[in-house]
């Protein structure tokens, strides 16, 4: 039985797909619900047999290409003119080019690489589809962790993140204060909190290795 898990689970998905195509047909043939319990199951034999085999970087590639065209069917069948699923797109497409490039996936080229894509694609859809707030901000600010991070921990310069990461963190509030509520100047508070984390790095991890 082992040797047609795979073959089982791709013919119990594909009869199960057929039987909500009819019961939605024949019931409520306006709204196309079998969509979502037919993306579970195109998972199910996918997901085995990539397992099964080892083969991970079929799965992440498999997994992403029906994540992205389910996201799309939905954005066209019930929201077409707003294009959200462009949002998530591009974030889940680096899912398989990070397992295909395996270590090198850890390298600092690949995360500038990557971290400056993604906040280019996020800038021109702010600019495209919703210019009126700059909310490209907000991704940059997440995204910019991710070189920031492997530049320091294979520097081993902990202290020296603490420091960078400070400042990024202390420019983004203030960059937000500024936009969203500049009559209210609330950032300074956040940053307070932020300045404890260069202190205490210094004084109880940096100055000791100093001392002795």
């Amino acid at each position: 039985m082992k040797k047609f898990d795979a073959g089982f689970a791709a013919a119990g998905s594909v009869m199960s797909i057929i039987f909500f195509i009819l019961v939605n047909y024949l019931t409520s043939p306006h709204y196309p619900w079998f969509i979502y319990p037919s993306f579970v199951l195109l998972l199910w034999p996918i997901g085995l047999y990539c397992l099964k085999n080892r083969k991970h970087k079929h799965l992440s590639l498999s997994y992403s290409a029906l994540i992205i065209a389910f996201l799309t069917v939905e954005n066209y069948l019930y929201s077409p003119y707003s294009h959200w699923s462009l949002y998530a797109i591009y974030p889940i497409f680096w899912w398989p080019i990070l397992v295909y490039l395996g270590k090198h996936a850890l390298t600092l080229k690949v995360a500038l690489a990557g971290s400056t894509s993604i906040i280019l694609y996020y800038a021109i859809l702010n600019v495209l589809l919703s210019p009126g707030y700059p909310w490209v901000i907000f991704p940059t600010f997440a995204i910019v962790w991710w070189p920031l991070a492997i530049y320091h921990t294979k520097k081993k310069a902990f202290f020296e993140f603490s420091i960078h990461a400070t400042l990024i963190i202390a420019v983004f509030f203030i960059i937000v204060n500024a936009i969203s509520t500049p009559h209210t100047v609330w950032a300074v508070y956040p940053i307070f909190c932020i300045l404890w984390w260069p202190l205490s790095m210094y004084y109880f991890v940096y100055k000791r290795k100093l001392t002795k």
